[in-house]
């Protein structure tokens, strides 16, 4: 064991930081777990405070806050469905691009948005979908449409936020595939090309096996947004005419917790929901390493 700290020291003295952070922000924290189970007051601490067993989980038989989870399964759904494959598809195309200038191009003007902050985007949003001078519904007008509401419609709201998560983030996730996509052997690609294989042919029977195992570790590490869904996105585009379908988990959580007043009860959430997200992780990796043979463990 000491052999190895010796050899790999620099290694390690490069990761104490990273460690020592996730040790103060994720684990210390979960010592306030306690207030899910306790009548805790301003005025009062968490350790002071009565218990009170699980009178804070009557969440559970609130009619309103399973309509917040089926709020949250569809945004999650939706994004899972349309945001996991967009970067493995925008990494395989970028891949094949010849040019290396339009390649670098391509792949900067892609990371680029992933640099904004969620205000920044929603505020981008709020420009081009406004009702009053937003270019989209000026495009509209001058097609002969009625304007549309979108900022407070429960039917656009959803596609906005899919949208809007795509534009972002898909340039940034498709760097995990590209780094993958280059520790592929060149002369697997040469053998096919002597055997008559098309680029799709190599795409399908090279390329996607070769990243297979970096698409099992991010389907893993995606599982938790299954249940956080991202109120950094969704909190800035919220409303009063949207909130039937903006109100996920996080902004229950936070209006419950921080505007009402009910720290047990938004803890007891936030508990049942790291729960459910670690459950997820669990049975993703299990099944991961099932069909496929890769894990994070």
């Amino acid at each position: 064991m000491f052999a190895r700290l010796t050899k790999y020291r620099w290694q390690y003295t490069m990761i104490v930081p990273a460690v020592v952070l996730l040790f103060l922000f994720s684990y210390v924290p979960m010592v306030g777990i306690q207030v899910a189970f306790k009548d805790f007051h301003i005025g009062l601490t968490m350790w002071n405070s009565p218990w009170v067993g699980f009178e804070n989980f009557s969440f559970l038989q609130d009619d309103q806050f399973w309509v917040v989870v089926g709020n949250t399964l569809y945004i999650a759904v939706l994004k899972f469905v349309f945001g996991f494959p967009a970067p493995i598809i925008l990494a395989l195309l970028i891949n094949e691009l010849r040019h290396t200038g339009f390649k670098r191009f391509v792949q900067s003007v892609s990371y680029l948005p992933h640099f904004f902050s969620w205000i920044v985007v929603a505020y981008m949003l709020q420009s081009l979908l406004t009702l009053d001078g937003g270019i989209v519904n000026q495009l509209i007008v001058n097609m002969g449409g009625e304007p549309v509401f979108f900022l407070g419609s429960t039917e656009w709201f959803r596609p906005m936020i899919v949208a809007s998560g795509l534009w972002k983030e898909v340039g940034w996730n498709t760097i995990l595939y590209l780094a993958a996509i280059t520790t592929i052997d060149p002369q697997l690609y040469e053998a096919a090309k002597v055997e008559g294989a098309g680029k799709l042919a190599q795409m399908r029977s090279i390329t996607l096996p070769g990243i297979l195992p970096t698409i099992s570790i991010v389907l893993i590490l995606s599982m938790p947004s299954l249940i956080a869904v991202g109120m950094d996105q969704i909190y800035p585009l919220m409303n009063p005419a949207n909130q039937p379908v903006a109100d996920v988990l996080d902004t229950y959580i936070l209006r419950s917790g921080l505007q009402q007043g009910y720290f047990g009860m938004a803890t007891a959430v936030g508990l049942l929901s790291s729960i459910v997200s670690l459950i997820l992780v669990l049975c993703t990796n299990q099944l991961s390493r099932k069909f496929n043979g890769e894990g994070l463990w």
